[in-house]
């Protein structure tokens, strides 16, 4: 049977699945991730197709161009489902995830890495940062839902934002094993390039670049004359051009894109918050995101059955656990106290850290601009932890954000049998401000 045919057979399936699958899932505690390992793994273990399941450290510049495509659409998409303002007073769990959890994590994950795995100082960092951020691709579960649905509470709002964020500033992280890793067979000194480049200026031209970009464009798509507003054309296509615009200008000035796209959807957002055609725009990157994360899965699947990218030793495995059910969780906790939260959603916040594709790309990435130590050793760790964070928070997510749904819904119920409360009326240009918002 000629290849070209049967890919093409297999593809069509591949995008009826994407379109059809969620809806036969929706009621099921089985996720659109778990199912599409699973296929790869029978798939790729099929009598004909055997010796042909890619390992990734085989194809690094194939792997990073790919996961580093879909993880870029994932932001957009991120960015383009928050109505709130990302604004410093009413995001602090965010903000804490992000400036306490985050590094926190690198850190016990390095020193496990260097402890059970022994792996030296930089590959120890590397793997520790390829695994830290969030993934924006598969947790669309525990997300924010589209634009205008008003399905944002506390919890899911902290999660999209900081699935959204964090995968910009892990980099530095990833920068710092490479120029440890570079350092040690040069002996050219590095602390002070990667603070000034690799923190300073690559982060602050992330931001920069994303609100200018996104900032722009929204100007550009909802504040022309009448005549000429671009919203009015529909096309939902137009968020692949600013994610790539976004993300392609800021390579260019050597900051970080990833941050930059998801700095851009809130700047696009914030131009004209309540304009239907954000929904187009979104509706358009979920389905998108979501054939990609199809078809990069189905290979992960082949990966782990075929292609030896499993690896099942003690250290290995003890490392896994450990990052899955120890490190997020109790670091994820320890970072929200103090904050007045319901201790049941601080409990979901620090346990749904799901780890995905942007591993892999991080992974691909820092092995294809330095030499590390035991890359098979790497790519086994992260798919293991991956594999367990798809099935685990695959099959949990629906029965746990029900119950956090009813708990709230009971305290809603609570509160409007006590009877109404006295508002002090707002004052009229607050109401005149908000309407013009």
């Amino acid at each position: 049977m000629n290849a070209y045919i049967l890919v093409l057979a297999g593809f069509g399936a591949l995008v009826l699945l994407t379109a059809w699958l969620p809806m036969l899932l929706k009621e099921l505690p089985l996720s659109l991730p778990i199912f599409c390992v699973g296929l790869g793994a029978v798939i790729f273990s099929l009598p004909p197709v055997p010796g042909i399941a890619p390992h990734p450290q085989e194809h690094l510049a194939i792997t990073e161009r790919l996961t580093e495509f879909i993880v870029i659409i994932a932001l957009m998409g991120a960015g383009l489902k928050l109505d709130r303002p990302l604004a410093w007073a009413s995001c602090m769990l965010t903000w804490r995830l992000l400036g306490i959890a985050m590094p926190l994590t690198i850190a016990a994950l390095a020193i496990l890495g260097h402890t059970l795995l022994g792996l030296g100082a930089a590959t120890a960092i590397l793997l520790a940062a390829s695994l830290a951020p969030t993934d924006p691709v598969l947790a669309s579960d525990v997300q924010v839902g589209p634009p205008g649905e008003g399905m944002e509470d506390e919890v899911r709002f902290t999660l999209t934002s900081e699935a959204g964020l964090n995968d910009g500033l892990a980099f530095p992280f990833v920068n710092l094993a490479v120029a440890l890793a570079l350092a040690s067979q040069s002996g050219e000194p590095w602390l002070l390039h990667w603070l000034s480049v690799d923190v300073i200026w690559k982060l602050g031209a992330g931001v920069a670049m994303g609100w200018v970009v996104g900032r722009s464009l929204g100007w550009l798509t909802f504040r022309l004359p009448n005549r000429a507003k671009l919203s009015r054309t529909g096309d939902g296509f137009v968020a692949l051009g600013i994610t790539c615009l976004a993300y392609g200008l800021t390579e260019m000035v050597h900051g970080y894109g990833f941050l930059a796209v998801f700095v851009a959807a809130l700047g696009l957002r914030s131009v004209e918050r309540n304009h239907e055609y954000h929904e187009k725009l979104h509706d358009f990157v979920e389905q998108l995101e979501r054939l990609l994360m199809m078809v990069l899965l189905v290979i992960f699947g082949g990966a782990l059955a075929e292609g030896g990218l499993l690896i099942l030793n003690w250290q290995v495995v003890l490392y896994a656990i450990l990052a899955i059910f120890l490190v997020r969780p109790l670091i994820g906790w320890i970072s929200l106290l103090g904050r007045d939260q319901k201790w049941d959603e601080k409990a979901v916040i620090s346990f749904f850290g799901i780890r995905g594709l942007g591993s892999a790309y991080y992974l691909a990435y820092g092995l294809n601009h330095a030499s590390f130590e035991e890359p098979h050793l790497l790519w086994g760790t992260m798919g293991l932890i991956v594999l367990i964070s798809i099935v685990l928070h695959g099959t949990t997510v629906t029965p746990i954000m029900r119950y956090l749904d009813r708990q709230r819904q009971k305290g809603g119920d609570a509160a409007d049998a006590a009877g109404p409360t006295h508002v002090e009326p707002a004052p009229a240009s607050a109401l005149s401000s908000h309407r013009t918002g």
